[in-house]
């Protein structure tokens, strides 16, 4: 039987709360159990439910979504919500699953819970994480066929508003497509998110500084609002 997580809203707007809703109640494996519109609700309702994740925006009036996150428990599970951008680094400085910008998309909403579900997998001994892709390999629509592309011959992915290119080993492949939806078909494992307009493939990277990835000859830009999720995970790796 699949497991059924309960999560909860914490947003002061009714708007953001509804779209919330509304993408919760597309996703089979989540349960909501209330939406609250401060974090003084979002207390009642944690010492009172399991809560398993909190959709929580950041800009709230008396106690900020940054300070209500740092006193949850370590199993209760974030997912910050909000408009501004410039509070991305401490939203990931406080362990959350993901970090969305308003307006939410479904697409964005689904790659968040994709990520968030992918923490639940329990590991035994030296068993590795999973792969997100049971596959090697993606097909992308491009000059009206669908092209196989394999995942290790991917250099890195350039973002051109409504398409992207993908540059591959063997040259360059646009696809009508954004890169949010593309990242999310990618595997975590081998391929990072370092500017809004750019992925790389994490075993062509060459070198890198605070500000750039070095990709195959190619210099590509680390967005301030992406640094220090990419130099926490290159470090570490």
């Amino acid at each position: 039987m699949k497991k059924l997580y309960h999560c909860i809203i914490v947003d002061d707007e009714p708007t953001a709360r509804e779209i919330l809703m509304n993408y919760i109640e597309k996703i089979d494996s989540l349960k909501l159990i209330a939406e609250c519109k401060n974090a003084i609700e979002a207390f009642t309702v944690l010492n009172s439910e399991p809560v398993d994740l909190i959709f929580l925006d950041i800009n709230m009036p008396e106690i900020t979504g940054l300070s209500f996150a740092k006193s949850l428990k370590k199993n209760q599970k974030v997912i910050f919500t909000t408009a501004y951008r410039e509070y991305a680094v401490d939203g990931f400085d406080l362990q959350a699953v993901d970090y969305i910008l308003k307006p939410i998309s479904l697409e964005r909403f689904v790659q968040a819970i994709n990520k968030f579900l992918g923490l639940q997998i329990p590991l035994q001994n030296d068993q590795e994480v999973p792969s997100d892709d049971t596959s090697d390999f993606i097909f992308v629509r491009s000059d009206r066929k669908m092209v196989k592309i394999d995942f290790n011959s991917i250099h890195y992915i350039e973002s051109l508003n409504d398409y992207i290119k993908i540059y591959t080993e063997t040259g360059t492949i646009v696809t009508r497509e954004t890169i949010s939806n593309i990242e999310a078909k990618l595997p975590a494992n081998k391929f990072l998110r370092i500017h809004r307009s750019y992925i790389v493939s994490l075993q062509n990277i060459v070198s890198y500084t605070n500000e750039f990835v070095e990709v195959t000859n190619k210099a590509l830009p680390i967005s301030r609002s992406y640094r220090k999720q990419v130099i926490d995970y290159l470090s570490s790796i």
